[in-house]
């Protein structure tokens, strides 16, 4: 190799270099959350418990789900698995089993469906449109589901603070002639 090609070699890889580091400095932060405290979170269970749990739960005729509990191994495995497949965000969908639900006493209870998201710039908006892959040569949503709901399954009392007792969005509900409930 002459040293002229080899110069004009490394300036090639250089200008590359230049720009996918470039590319790495423009990306926009798609972050739209932040952390909370106890009483926002307590706030906004007991709204929820009072405006949507206790109709819910009339219609069905049985204590809907409050939560759906997932293991921080398998959330870090889905989200890994949403990068990996070059989708950059996660939407949380609320849902509701049908007669074919995954476990007995599911049937008409509430769920959290997790899917993937791509961010999309179209006109002057952001969107966040779901993510496909393709599975056995067809487009398949890239999704998770199958927490553990609570009720029916393990519902132990949520501790409002380290070492507490189980009181987060605790809420007095009247029933109409049948006096009072805590949920």
């Amino acid at each position: 190799m002459r040293l002229e090609e080899y110069f004009y070699i490394k300036q090639i890889i250089l200008q590359k270099s230049k720009v996918s580091i470039m590319t790495t400095v423009e990306k926009k932060s798609l972050r739209v959350g932040k952390y909370v405290n106890t009483e926002h979170v307590d706030t906004a269970i007991r709204h929820y418990k009072q405006e949507r749990w206790i109709h819910n739960s009339e219609r069905i005729g049985k204590e809907d789900s409050l939560s759906v509990w997932y293991s921080a191994e398998e959330l870090e495995e889905f989200v890994q698995t949403v990068r990996a497949h070059g989708a950059d965000g996660v939407r949380m969908y609320f849902g509701v089993y049908g007669e074919d639900a995954p476990r007995p006493g599911l049937e008409g209870r509430q769920t959290i469906v997790l899917v993937a998201t791509k961010s999309k710039e179209e006109g002057e908006r952001l969107q966040h449109k779901d993510f496909y892959i393709t599975r056995n040569g067809k487009a398949d949503i890239l999704a998770f589901n199958m927490g553990i709901p609570c009720p029916p399954l393990y519902c132990p009392g949520t501790p409002a603070s380290p070492g507490g007792t189980g009181t987060l969005g605790l809420t007095f509900v009247k029933n109409g002639n049948n006096g009072m409930s805590v949920i």
